[in-house]
Protein backbone atom coordinates (compact mmCIF):
# COMPACT_ATOMS: atom_id res chain seq x y z
CA UNK A 1 0.00 0.00 0.00
CA UNK A 2 3.02 2.79 0.89
CA UNK A 3 4.82 1.67 -2.70
CA UNK A 4 1.27 2.16 -4.51
CA UNK A 5 0.71 5.51 -2.50
CA UNK A 6 4.10 6.85 -2.98
CA UNK A 7 3.96 5.81 -6.99
CA UNK A 8 1.07 8.09 -7.00
CA UNK A 9 2.75 11.00 -5.49
CA UNK A 10 5.66 10.93 -7.56
CA UNK A 11 3.54 10.41 -10.79
CA UNK A 12 0.89 13.12 -9.77
CA UNK A 13 4.31 15.40 -8.89
CA UNK A 14 5.28 15.34 -12.53
CA UNK A 15 2.05 16.09 -14.20
CA UNK A 16 2.97 19.08 -11.95
CA UNK A 17 6.10 19.52 -12.86
CA UNK A 18 5.43 19.08 -16.26
CA UNK A 19 2.64 21.43 -16.63
CA UNK A 20 5.02 24.11 -14.95
CA UNK A 21 7.63 24.16 -17.79
CA UNK A 22 8.15 26.55 -20.36
CA UNK A 23 8.19 26.12 -24.25
CA UNK A 24 11.11 28.32 -25.59
CA UNK A 25 10.38 29.76 -28.75
CA UNK A 26 12.69 31.59 -31.49
CA UNK A 27 11.01 33.19 -34.33
CA UNK A 28 12.23 35.27 -37.39
CA UNK A 29 9.20 37.56 -38.62
CA UNK A 30 8.37 34.73 -41.77
CA UNK A 31 8.79 32.03 -38.82
CA UNK A 32 6.33 33.79 -36.84
CA UNK A 33 4.09 34.23 -39.57
CA UNK A 34 3.62 30.65 -40.53
CA UNK A 35 3.48 29.43 -36.60
CA UNK A 36 0.90 31.69 -36.09
CA UNK A 37 -1.06 30.85 -39.07
CA UNK A 38 -1.30 27.21 -37.51
CA UNK A 39 -1.57 27.97 -33.55
CA UNK A 40 -3.02 31.52 -33.72
CA UNK A 41 -6.45 30.68 -31.84
CA UNK A 42 -8.94 32.36 -34.17
CA UNK A 43 -7.26 30.92 -37.57
CA UNK A 44 -7.98 27.78 -35.16
CA UNK A 45 -11.59 28.07 -35.50
CA UNK A 46 -11.61 29.37 -38.63
CA UNK A 47 -10.14 26.07 -39.62
CA UNK A 48 -13.01 24.49 -37.29
CA UNK A 49 -15.41 26.62 -39.42
CA UNK A 50 -14.58 25.16 -42.95
CA UNK A 51 -15.16 21.33 -40.95
CA UNK A 52 -18.78 22.44 -40.05
CA UNK A 53 -19.39 23.68 -43.10
CA UNK A 54 -18.22 20.74 -44.84
CA UNK A 55 -20.18 18.61 -42.63
CA UNK A 56 -23.46 21.07 -43.12
CA UNK A 57 -22.98 20.41 -46.91
CA UNK A 58 -22.80 16.62 -46.39
CA UNK A 59 -26.20 16.74 -44.37
CA UNK A 60 -27.95 18.85 -47.51
CA UNK A 61 -26.41 16.14 -49.57
CA UNK A 62 -28.15 13.56 -47.40
CA UNK A 63 -31.48 14.99 -47.46
CA UNK A 64 -31.97 13.32 -51.11
CA UNK A 65 -30.58 10.33 -50.75
CA UNK A 66 -32.60 7.26 -49.28
CA UNK A 67 -33.47 7.55 -45.94
CA UNK A 68 -34.17 4.41 -43.92
CA UNK A 69 -36.17 4.46 -40.26
CA UNK A 70 -37.39 1.89 -37.63
CA UNK A 71 -39.74 1.90 -34.91
CA UNK A 72 -40.92 -0.52 -32.21
CA UNK A 73 -44.03 0.62 -30.74
CA UNK A 74 -45.69 -1.11 -28.31
CA UNK A 75 -49.33 -0.23 -26.62
CA UNK A 76 -50.71 -1.73 -23.23
CA UNK A 77 -54.77 -1.44 -22.71
CA UNK A 78 -54.99 -1.60 -18.69
CA UNK A 79 -58.70 -0.21 -19.27
CA UNK A 80 -60.24 -0.91 -22.81
CA UNK A 81 -62.25 1.57 -24.29
CA UNK A 82 -65.80 0.99 -24.19
CA UNK A 83 -68.25 1.36 -27.19
CA UNK A 84 -72.10 1.38 -27.65
CA UNK A 85 -74.02 -0.80 -30.31
CA UNK A 86 -77.85 -1.66 -30.94
CA UNK A 87 -78.43 -4.89 -28.60
CA UNK A 88 -80.60 -6.19 -31.17
CA UNK A 89 -77.91 -7.28 -33.19
CA UNK A 90 -77.35 -10.12 -30.54
CA UNK A 91 -80.71 -10.75 -30.21
CA UNK A 92 -81.63 -8.59 -27.45
CA UNK A 93 -84.16 -5.75 -26.79
CA UNK A 94 -84.42 -3.09 -29.77
CA UNK A 95 -84.17 0.72 -28.82
CA UNK A 96 -81.54 -0.83 -26.20
CA UNK A 97 -77.73 -0.43 -26.21
CA UNK A 98 -75.08 -3.51 -25.20
CA UNK A 99 -72.00 -2.29 -24.13
CA UNK A 100 -68.84 -3.90 -25.62
CA UNK A 101 -65.27 -3.22 -25.89
CA UNK A 102 -63.00 -3.98 -28.68
CA UNK A 103 -59.07 -4.82 -29.27
CA UNK A 104 -56.48 -6.82 -26.89
CA UNK A 105 -55.31 -5.47 -23.83
CA UNK A 106 -51.06 -5.62 -25.55
CA UNK A 107 -50.40 -4.62 -28.64
CA UNK A 108 -47.33 -4.53 -30.57
CA UNK A 109 -45.99 -3.44 -34.01
CA UNK A 110 -42.37 -2.88 -35.63
CA UNK A 111 -41.57 -1.41 -38.78
CA UNK A 112 -39.18 -0.21 -41.18
CA UNK A 113 -39.85 2.53 -43.54
CA UNK A 114 -37.92 3.99 -46.82
CA UNK A 115 -38.39 6.97 -48.48
CA UNK A 116 -36.59 8.54 -51.54
CA UNK A 117 -37.06 12.02 -52.51
CA UNK A 118 -37.48 11.58 -56.49
CA UNK A 119 -37.62 15.36 -57.26
CA UNK A 120 -38.18 18.52 -55.61
CA UNK A 121 -36.53 22.17 -57.07
CA UNK A 122 -35.72 23.44 -53.09
CA UNK A 123 -33.32 20.03 -52.90
CA UNK A 124 -31.77 20.93 -56.26
CA UNK A 125 -31.02 25.08 -55.03
CA UNK A 126 -30.23 23.24 -51.43
CA UNK A 127 -27.01 21.41 -53.07
CA UNK A 128 -25.93 25.14 -54.72
CA UNK A 129 -26.20 26.73 -51.41
CA UNK A 130 -24.36 24.45 -49.46
CA UNK A 131 -21.26 24.79 -52.13
CA UNK A 132 -21.40 28.87 -51.68
CA UNK A 133 -21.99 28.10 -47.90
CA UNK A 134 -18.86 25.96 -47.96
CA UNK A 135 -17.06 28.54 -49.95
CA UNK A 136 -17.68 31.72 -47.81
CA UNK A 137 -16.22 29.95 -44.73
CA UNK A 138 -13.13 28.91 -46.98
CA UNK A 139 -12.70 32.51 -48.10
CA UNK A 140 -13.39 33.85 -44.70
CA UNK A 141 -10.26 31.83 -43.86
CA UNK A 142 -8.29 33.67 -46.29
CA UNK A 143 -9.54 36.84 -44.91
CA UNK A 144 -8.79 35.64 -41.03
CA UNK A 145 -4.87 34.52 -42.11
CA UNK A 146 -4.31 38.01 -43.93
CA UNK A 147 -5.51 39.64 -41.16
CA UNK A 148 -3.22 37.10 -38.75
CA UNK A 149 -0.27 37.82 -40.93
CA UNK A 150 -0.98 42.19 -40.77
CA UNK A 151 -1.10 41.75 -36.75
CA UNK A 152 1.67 39.37 -36.81
CA UNK A 153 3.65 42.03 -38.35
CA UNK A 154 2.91 44.73 -36.29
CA UNK A 155 3.16 43.01 -32.92
CA UNK A 156 6.53 41.25 -33.94
CA UNK A 157 7.41 45.10 -34.97
CA UNK A 158 5.96 46.71 -32.03
CA UNK A 159 8.34 44.45 -29.90
CA UNK A 160 11.93 45.11 -32.11
CA UNK A 161 10.66 48.97 -31.87
CA UNK A 162 10.55 48.83 -27.72
CA UNK A 163 13.59 46.64 -27.55
CA UNK A 164 15.90 48.77 -29.91
CA UNK A 165 14.42 52.08 -28.22
CA UNK A 166 15.40 50.29 -24.51
CA UNK A 167 18.99 49.90 -26.18
CA UNK A 168 19.02 53.49 -27.42
CA UNK A 169 17.60 55.18 -24.06
CA UNK A 170 20.05 52.77 -21.72
CA UNK A 171 23.17 53.60 -24.02
CA UNK A 172 22.25 57.56 -23.91
CA UNK A 173 21.99 57.27 -20.13
CA UNK A 174 25.24 55.40 -20.07
CA UNK A 175 26.89 58.77 -21.97
CA UNK A 176 24.78 61.04 -20.22
CA UNK A 177 26.13 59.39 -16.65
CA UNK A 178 29.62 59.98 -17.84
CA UNK A 179 28.76 63.45 -18.76
CA UNK A 180 27.08 64.64 -15.62
CA UNK A 181 30.26 62.89 -13.51
CA UNK A 182 32.66 64.82 -15.17
CA UNK A 183 30.76 68.31 -15.05
CA UNK A 184 29.86 67.76 -11.53
CA UNK A 185 34.08 67.25 -10.56
CA UNK A 186 34.29 70.17 -13.19
CA UNK A 187 31.54 72.30 -10.98
CA UNK A 188 33.52 71.05 -7.75
CA UNK A 189 36.49 72.78 -8.76
CA UNK A 190 34.61 75.51 -9.20
CA UNK A 191 35.29 76.24 -12.55
CA UNK A 192 31.70 76.13 -14.26
CA UNK A 193 27.97 77.04 -11.95
CA UNK A 194 25.69 74.72 -10.40
CA UNK A 195 22.93 74.88 -13.29
CA UNK A 196 24.96 73.32 -15.58
CA UNK A 197 24.84 70.16 -12.98
CA UNK A 198 21.37 70.49 -12.20
CA UNK A 199 20.43 70.79 -15.91
CA UNK A 200 21.83 67.47 -16.91
CA UNK A 201 20.36 65.96 -13.99
CA UNK A 202 16.74 66.73 -15.15
CA UNK A 203 17.19 65.51 -18.60
CA UNK A 204 19.21 62.12 -16.77
CA UNK A 205 15.82 61.65 -14.95
CA UNK A 206 13.93 62.49 -17.86
CA UNK A 207 15.81 59.79 -19.24
CA UNK A 208 15.42 57.19 -16.49
CA UNK A 209 11.51 57.85 -16.35
CA UNK A 210 11.56 57.11 -20.53
CA UNK A 211 13.58 53.86 -19.92
CA UNK A 212 10.86 52.29 -17.28
CA UNK A 213 7.88 53.05 -19.62
CA UNK A 214 9.58 51.56 -22.16
CA UNK A 215 10.56 48.27 -20.09
CA UNK A 216 6.73 48.03 -19.54
CA UNK A 217 6.45 48.82 -22.65
CA UNK A 218 8.24 46.00 -23.85
CA UNK A 219 6.81 43.41 -21.61
CA UNK A 220 3.43 44.25 -22.69
CA UNK A 221 3.98 43.87 -26.61
CA UNK A 222 5.89 40.98 -26.10
CA UNK A 223 3.10 39.22 -24.69
CA UNK A 224 0.02 40.51 -27.05
CA UNK A 225 3.22 38.78 -29.70
CA UNK A 226 2.55 35.73 -27.79
CA UNK A 227 -0.97 35.75 -27.38
CA UNK A 228 -1.31 36.34 -31.13
CA UNK A 229 1.10 33.86 -32.56
CA UNK A 230 -1.20 30.94 -30.38
CA UNK A 231 1.67 30.30 -27.44
CA UNK A 232 0.99 30.96 -23.48
CA UNK A 233 2.27 34.65 -21.99
CA UNK A 234 4.99 32.45 -19.63
CA UNK A 235 6.95 30.76 -22.37
CA UNK A 236 10.06 32.27 -23.36
CA UNK A 237 10.10 33.94 -27.06
CA UNK A 238 13.28 35.33 -28.64
CA UNK A 239 13.12 37.70 -31.75
CA UNK A 240 15.91 36.91 -34.66
CA UNK A 241 15.03 39.17 -36.87
CA UNK A 242 16.60 42.77 -36.47
CA UNK A 243 14.55 46.23 -37.29
CA UNK A 244 16.69 47.86 -39.26
CA UNK A 245 17.35 44.63 -41.71
CA UNK A 246 13.56 44.33 -41.82
CA UNK A 247 12.94 47.94 -42.55
CA UNK A 248 15.66 47.86 -45.62
CA UNK A 249 14.12 44.57 -46.72
CA UNK A 250 10.46 46.23 -46.75
CA UNK A 251 11.69 48.97 -48.80
CA UNK A 252 10.45 47.94 -52.14
CA UNK A 253 9.38 50.53 -54.27
CA UNK A 254 8.39 48.38 -57.37
CA UNK A 255 5.14 47.31 -55.58
CA UNK A 256 4.05 51.10 -56.11
CA UNK A 257 3.69 50.23 -59.64
CA UNK A 258 2.22 47.82 -59.70
CA UNK A 259 -1.75 47.32 -61.08
CA UNK A 260 -4.89 46.70 -58.57
CA UNK A 261 -7.36 44.72 -59.42
CA UNK A 262 -10.31 44.69 -56.53
CA UNK A 263 -11.39 41.46 -57.81
CA UNK A 264 -8.15 39.56 -56.47
CA UNK A 265 -9.22 41.08 -52.87
CA UNK A 266 -10.72 38.68 -50.39
CA UNK A 267 -12.87 41.39 -49.34
CA UNK A 268 -14.58 41.49 -52.96
CA UNK A 269 -14.67 37.94 -52.94
CA UNK A 270 -16.36 37.71 -49.91
CA UNK A 271 -18.84 40.40 -51.12
CA UNK A 272 -19.23 38.26 -54.31
CA UNK A 273 -20.41 35.14 -51.70
CA UNK A 274 -23.13 37.52 -50.76
CA UNK A 275 -24.29 38.03 -54.15
CA UNK A 276 -24.09 34.31 -54.80
CA UNK A 277 -26.50 33.81 -51.74
CA UNK A 278 -29.01 36.21 -52.14
CA UNK A 279 -28.97 34.97 -56.08
CA UNK A 280 -29.85 31.18 -54.59
CA UNK A 281 -32.41 32.61 -52.62
CA UNK A 282 -34.29 33.88 -55.21
CA UNK A 283 -33.73 30.56 -56.85
CA UNK A 284 -35.09 28.86 -53.92
CA UNK A 285 -38.45 30.92 -53.73
CA UNK A 286 -39.11 30.60 -57.37
CA UNK A 287 -38.23 26.91 -57.09
CA UNK A 288 -41.10 26.41 -54.41
CA UNK A 289 -43.33 26.85 -57.01
CA UNK A 290 -42.27 23.40 -58.84
CA UNK A 291 -44.05 20.07 -57.61
CA UNK A 292 -42.13 17.87 -55.47
CA UNK A 293 -42.36 13.85 -55.99
CA UNK A 294 -41.18 11.26 -53.02
CA UNK A 295 -41.59 7.52 -52.65
CA UNK A 296 -41.86 5.35 -49.29
CA UNK A 297 -42.17 1.66 -48.66
CA UNK A 298 -43.05 0.45 -45.29
CA UNK A 299 -42.67 -2.96 -43.91
CA UNK A 300 -43.51 -4.33 -40.68
CA UNK A 301 -45.30 -7.10 -38.28
CA UNK A 302 -47.57 -6.76 -35.73
CA UNK A 303 -48.87 -9.02 -33.18
CA UNK A 304 -51.66 -8.68 -30.61
CA UNK A 305 -52.69 -10.88 -27.15
CA UNK A 306 -54.75 -9.95 -23.60
CA UNK A 307 -50.80 -11.61 -21.75
CA UNK A 308 -47.71 -10.38 -22.45
CA UNK A 309 -46.35 -13.12 -25.17
CA UNK A 310 -44.71 -11.52 -27.24
CA UNK A 311 -41.73 -13.32 -26.64
CA UNK A 312 -42.71 -16.42 -26.70
CA UNK A 313 -41.77 -19.06 -29.47
CA UNK A 314 -45.01 -19.46 -30.66
CA UNK A 315 -46.40 -16.30 -30.57
CA UNK A 316 -48.30 -15.15 -33.75
CA UNK A 317 -47.02 -12.09 -35.91
CA UNK A 318 -48.98 -10.50 -38.63
CA UNK A 319 -46.66 -9.01 -41.23
CA UNK A 320 -47.88 -5.95 -43.78
CA UNK A 321 -46.55 -3.90 -46.57
CA UNK A 322 -47.35 -1.13 -48.41
CA UNK A 323 -45.86 1.73 -51.30
CA UNK A 324 -46.68 4.76 -51.24
CA UNK A 325 -45.89 7.63 -53.84
CA UNK A 326 -46.40 11.27 -52.24
CA UNK A 327 -46.71 13.94 -55.69
CA UNK A 328 -47.36 17.55 -53.72
CA UNK A 329 -48.45 20.13 -56.87
CA UNK A 330 -48.33 24.03 -55.35
CA UNK A 331 -51.79 25.54 -57.21
CA UNK A 332 -52.43 29.11 -54.97
CA UNK A 333 -50.81 30.57 -51.88
CA UNK A 334 -52.74 34.09 -52.29
CA UNK A 335 -49.82 35.74 -53.66
CA UNK A 336 -47.21 34.53 -51.08
CA UNK A 337 -45.01 33.41 -53.13
CA UNK A 338 -44.54 35.89 -55.34
CA UNK A 339 -44.15 38.04 -52.02
CA UNK A 340 -41.42 36.40 -51.06
CA UNK A 341 -39.98 35.84 -54.80
CA UNK A 342 -39.88 40.10 -55.06
CA UNK A 343 -37.91 39.94 -51.74
CA UNK A 344 -35.58 37.92 -52.57
CA UNK A 345 -35.19 40.07 -55.83
CA UNK A 346 -34.91 43.00 -54.03
CA UNK A 347 -32.13 41.40 -51.49
CA UNK A 348 -30.07 40.29 -54.85
CA UNK A 349 -30.40 44.24 -56.19
CA UNK A 350 -28.93 45.19 -52.47
CA UNK A 351 -26.37 43.09 -52.35
CA UNK A 352 -25.48 43.88 -55.84
CA UNK A 353 -25.19 47.58 -54.82
CA UNK A 354 -22.64 46.28 -51.79
CA UNK A 355 -20.46 44.65 -53.95
CA UNK A 356 -20.36 47.85 -56.53
CA UNK A 357 -19.56 50.05 -53.16
CA UNK A 358 -16.87 47.35 -51.84
CA UNK A 359 -14.89 47.74 -55.08
CA UNK A 360 -14.84 51.59 -54.76
CA UNK A 361 -13.82 51.37 -50.97
CA UNK A 362 -11.37 48.85 -52.00
CA UNK A 363 -10.20 50.96 -54.75
CA UNK A 364 -9.72 53.85 -52.48
CA UNK A 365 -8.14 51.75 -49.31
CA UNK A 366 -5.70 50.89 -51.93
CA UNK A 367 -4.88 54.53 -53.18
CA UNK A 368 -4.62 55.08 -49.15
CA UNK A 369 -2.44 52.64 -48.12
CA UNK A 370 -0.21 53.33 -51.64
CA UNK A 371 0.56 56.36 -50.03
CA UNK A 372 1.07 55.79 -46.74
CA UNK A 373 3.64 53.33 -48.10
CA UNK A 374 5.42 55.85 -50.11
CA UNK A 375 5.18 58.45 -47.05
CA UNK A 376 6.72 55.99 -44.49
CA UNK A 377 9.44 55.45 -46.77
CA UNK A 378 10.00 59.03 -47.32
CA UNK A 379 10.11 59.58 -43.58
CA UNK A 380 12.32 56.53 -43.16
CA UNK A 381 14.95 58.42 -45.69
CA UNK A 382 14.52 61.57 -44.17
CA UNK A 383 14.63 60.88 -40.23
CA UNK A 384 17.66 58.82 -41.18
CA UNK A 385 19.21 62.32 -42.37
CA UNK A 386 18.13 63.89 -39.80
CA UNK A 387 19.46 61.54 -36.79
CA UNK A 388 22.98 62.05 -38.55
CA UNK A 389 22.70 65.32 -38.53
CA UNK A 390 21.13 65.31 -34.66
CA UNK A 391 24.22 63.41 -33.75
CA UNK A 392 27.09 65.96 -35.70
CA UNK A 393 25.45 68.48 -33.53
CA UNK A 394 25.07 67.40 -30.10
CA UNK A 395 28.63 65.76 -30.58
CA UNK A 396 29.84 69.26 -31.41
CA UNK A 397 27.83 70.67 -28.11
CA UNK A 398 29.60 68.47 -26.11
CA UNK A 399 32.63 69.49 -27.21
CA UNK A 400 31.50 73.42 -26.90
CA UNK A 401 30.02 72.55 -23.08
CA UNK A 402 32.80 70.58 -22.12
CA UNK A 403 35.24 73.98 -23.28
CA UNK A 404 33.44 76.19 -21.68
CA UNK A 405 32.11 77.75 -25.33
CA UNK A 406 28.35 76.99 -24.94
CA UNK A 407 25.78 76.68 -21.65
CA UNK A 408 24.20 73.64 -20.32
CA UNK A 409 21.03 74.86 -22.13
CA UNK A 410 22.36 74.78 -25.60
CA UNK A 411 23.58 71.10 -25.08
CA UNK A 412 20.80 69.74 -23.45
CA UNK A 413 18.47 70.79 -26.30
CA UNK A 414 20.77 69.26 -28.17
CA UNK A 415 20.93 66.05 -26.27
CA UNK A 416 16.83 65.95 -26.38
CA UNK A 417 17.14 66.59 -30.17
CA UNK A 418 18.71 63.95 -30.52
CA UNK A 419 16.94 61.58 -28.29
CA UNK A 420 13.66 62.62 -30.35
CA UNK A 421 15.69 61.83 -33.46
CA UNK A 422 16.54 58.56 -32.45
CA UNK A 423 13.21 57.66 -32.13
CA UNK A 424 11.29 59.36 -34.78
CA UNK A 425 14.21 57.19 -37.06
CA UNK A 426 12.91 53.60 -34.94
CA UNK A 427 9.69 54.60 -35.91
CA UNK A 428 9.99 55.29 -39.34
CA UNK A 429 11.57 52.40 -39.64
CA UNK A 430 8.70 50.47 -37.78
CA UNK A 431 6.26 52.13 -40.39
CA UNK A 432 7.87 51.17 -43.42
CA UNK A 433 7.03 48.00 -42.22
CA UNK A 434 3.36 48.06 -41.19
CA UNK A 435 2.87 50.16 -44.42
CA UNK A 436 4.19 47.40 -46.35
CA UNK A 437 1.87 44.81 -44.64
CA UNK A 438 -1.23 46.87 -45.01
CA UNK A 439 -0.55 47.44 -48.97
CA UNK A 440 0.39 43.48 -49.13
CA UNK A 441 -3.15 43.01 -47.37
CA UNK A 442 -5.03 45.11 -49.67
CA UNK A 443 -3.17 44.05 -53.32
CA UNK A 444 -3.19 40.19 -52.27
Amino acid sequence: MKKQLTFLLLLFASIIQAQDQKQNYSFSLEQAIAHAMTNNRTAINAGRDIEIAKKKKWETTAMGLPQINGSINYQNNFKLQTSLIPAEIFGGIPGEFAEVTFGTKHNLTGSLALSQLLFDGSYIVALQASKTYLQFYENYKKKTDADIKEMIVNSYGSVLLADESLQILQKNKTVLDKTLFETDQTYKNGLIEEENVEQLKITLASLNSNINYVTRLKDISLKMLKINLGIAIDDDLKLTDKLDVLANNNLDLAIQNSDFKASGNINYIITQNFVEQRSLELKLEKSKALPSLAVGVNFGYNSFGNEFTFLNADQRYFNFSNLGVNLNVPIFSSFARSARTQQAKIALEKAKTDLTETEQKLKLAYQNAKSDYEFSVEQYNSSKESLQLAERIEKKQEIKFKEGLSSSFDFTDAQRQLYTSQQNYLQTMVDVINKKAALEKITN
